[in-house]
């Protein structure tokens, strides 16, 4: 028979939950896991790698397109989209897989259905685990970690039908290739889809009600992004919003209000990329002191609920929305619950990546907020036409921006667009987390020819002894 009483239970197996899962293994509890669609969550499955993946397709789609600038002859390519999703889809099974194969090895129980918390017997916790309606197992554990993850957020009047207007998730398996799309909403994952699509030839407009594309970036990183996708071809909106859909055939035809103005705008296909909700329902929090704030749970810094031996990790518990924080927050969630006295998560310290073409990365304060913050700053810029690798690669387009406070020198922040960001802003995070100054920055060597030259000379920049430009 399988046991019921543990350790600890995680309820969600996404990028939190299993990480959590398995920390808890090393640390010798014993441990479950209550999954009930897919080990490996959103992210795994219908999010982050699945994605990746579609954008590796477009971005060989691009090359293919300007193969002439590196020597090549390459005549009439063509696509096919259905072999592309399924390439992403082999690779979100093959992560999947893995993930259950990283369970089995940790000995961690996995029960599948839905966990809701039913009360406390003997100072154990109690989770009644069902599936399709139906009763699974009832387990109990003194701690339980809960990490159901969210949802796409839907709009009055501009819900998902998943023919004409989709979430993410029929944006990422489409049957055939629209020729427009409207992408509503221009955060990351609003922005890959555009900018997948775009590459791919769809006619793509994007509507933000927002001031500026990618919101959350430093001002300097989102225009020259904007200035990137429209030469792209890409047509923006911002500070627009759209008021309604109507539905025809095989069409949606947008009613977008900017400046007090109102116009239509005829597309294919809508994708909404509106923001997320967190999945708190039944989960059996009522009665207890669990706190839920705007959809979302409320916990400390050592993801600690109202509630004693509840926990919460991941975006169930806000914003930023990402896999890695989720996955922190699980390792940092299992050591309180061990005993091991860990470091409370410090949000400034966690990158953003947004894999679009340009790709674009930060950690930390934005100029603006630096400045909000009180701080006097110093603000370090490098091109990518610059840098000598950036030029062999044929790709040219980018900028790296640092901001350090000018009394003690600390990195503040650093933004980024452009070719691979999204894999050298961790040099930057490493920096921040360690709380280095530009002196150890400065003094650090950066191998040649390299893109991550382009960072050193951005810390150079900051104190005026940029070299290359």
């Amino acid at each position: 028979m399988t046991d019921t009483s543990f350790d600890v239970i995680v309820v969600g197996g996404g990028p939190g939950g299993y990480v959590a899962a398995i920390r808890a293994a090393q640390l010798k509890l014993k441990t479950a896991v209550v999954e009930r669609e897919h080990l490996g969550g959103i992210c795994l499955n219908w999010g982050c790698i699945p994605t990746k993946a579609l954008l590796r397709s477009s971005e060989i789609w691009h090359l293919l397109n300007h193969a002439e600038q590196f020597g090549f002859s390459v005549q009439n390519p063509t696509f096919d989209i259905a072999k592309i999703v399924k390439r992403s889809r082999q690779v979100a099974g093959q992560l999947s897989a893995g993930v259950k194969g990283l369970m089995k090895k940790h000995k961690i129980t996995v029960f599948d259905g839905h966990g809701a918390l039913d009360g406390v017997a003997a100072g154990q916790r109690k989770i009644k685990v069902t599936k399709d309606g139906k009763p699974v197992a009832d387990i109990t554990a003194k701690n339980v970690i809960l990490a159901t993850g969210a949802r796409a957020r839907a709009l009055p009047g501009l819900e998902p039908d998943g023919k004409l207007v989709w979430t993410y998730k029929e944006a990422m398996v489409p049957e055939s290739m629209p020729r427009s799309l409207l992408v509503v909403g221009s955060g990351a994952i609003g922005i890959e889809f555009a900018s997948f699509y775009r590459t791919l030839g769809a006619e793509v407009t994007v509507v933000e009600v927002m001031d500026r594309v990618l919101p959350v970036e430093d001002e300097e990183i989102s225009a020259f992004a904007r200035k990137a996708f429209e030469k792209q071809g890409m047509k923006i909106l911002t500070g627009a919003t759209v008021k309604a859909l109507k539905k025809g055939a095989s069409s949606v035809t947008a009613t977008v209000e900017a400046g007090g103005k109102s116009s239509e705008i005829t597309v294919e296909r809508v994708i909404l990329a509106v923001g997320i909700v967190g999945n708190v329902e039944n989960l059996g929090l009522e009665g207890t002191k669990v706190k839920v704030e705007k959809t979302h749970v409320v916990a400390d810094g050592l993801l600690r609920t109202g509630e004693p031996g509840v926990y919460a990790i991941g975006d169930l518990v806000g914003a930023p929305w990402l896999a890695h924080k989720a996955m922190h927050e699980g390792v940092i969630c299992v050591e309180a619950i061990a005993g091991l006295h860990p470091h409370e998560m410090d949000t400034s310290n966690i990158p953003g990546c947004t894999y679009c073409t340009p790709q674009v990365a930060s950690v930390g304060l934005t100029e603006a907020k630096a400045k909000a913050a009180g701080h006097q700053v110093r603000i370090g810029r490098f091109p990518y036409v610059g840098n000598g690798k950036a030029i062999a690669l044929g790709e040219t387009q980018g900028l790296i921006k640092t901001v350090f406070d000018a009394k003690t020198g600390e990195l503040l922040g650093a933004h980024m667009i452009g070719a691979e960001v999204t894999e050298l802003i961790q040099g930057y995070t490493i920096a921040k987390t360690m709380e280095t100054t530009e002196k150890e920055l400065m003094g650090t060597i950066f191998p040649h020819p390299t893109l991550s030259e382009a960072m050193h000379e951005a810390v150079l920049d900051a104190y005026g002894q940029v070299l290359h430009i």
